[in-house]
């Protein structure tokens, strides 16, 4: 069986990463379920149920073979005109982050959107949105999270630039917590 962490491969032929990646989807836009990547199997489990009246803004997931601070794969938002179902490899391109302190940890959200969506290609970088957009998706992150009792501070949105550091950082951390036996779902 395929591990969507490990054995998807996060570059896209012909086209340079960090800026451009692959992209894993756990959860469509549009959905009031929080999917999660059970990091031992592989597959998806249903974390929870949202305990507030929101519902995801974008497709929400995770660039494969990357390691975050927080010790899960890289999160990604990608934006699309339709709802993107789990387990979903998509070509994806940075254009900004979200950065959030996520119970006293940093939890970088990469801003992306889908390559082959002709409405949301042609976006460059998150100030190319308009800019309720990222009101909203700062106030899902915000609402969600208080609603289930956890303390959460949402930072505006970031430049590109900054993202494809964060992202660069977490396919190095990746790769060397691989090579050396630190990684989740891995058999020895």
């Amino acid at each position: 069986m395929v591990h969507p962490w490990h054995d998807v491969t996060p570059a896209i032929d012909g086209a340079e990463l960090p800026e451009n990646f692959k992209a894993v989807i756990e959860i469509p836009r549009g959905s009031s379920m929080k999917f999660e990547l059970d990091k031992g199997s592989g597959l998806m489990k249903l974390d929870r149920v949202l305990s507030s009246a929101v519902y995801y803004p974008a497709n929400y997931g995770f660039i494969p073979q990357t390691l975050a601070e927080d010790d899960d794969p890289l999160d990604v938002l990608v934006y699309c005109t339709e709802g993107i179902p789990p387990l979903t490899i998509c070509n994806a391109r940075a254009v900004g982050m979200m950065s959030m302190i996520d119970q006293g940890q940093p939890d970088h959200k990469i801003i992306a959107v889908l390559r082959e969506d002709p409405i949301y290609n042609e976006f460059k970088l998150a100030s190319d949105f308009p800019k309720h957009i990222f009101k909203m998706l700062k106030r899902f992150f915000e609402d969600y999270k208080q609603l289930e009792g956890k303390e959460v501070a949402v930072d505006e949105i970031i430049p590109a630039q900054r993202a494809l550091e964060v992202i660069e950082g977490a396919l190095q951390r990746y790769a060397l917590a691989r090579r050396t036996g630190k990684v989740k779902g891995l058999v020895d």
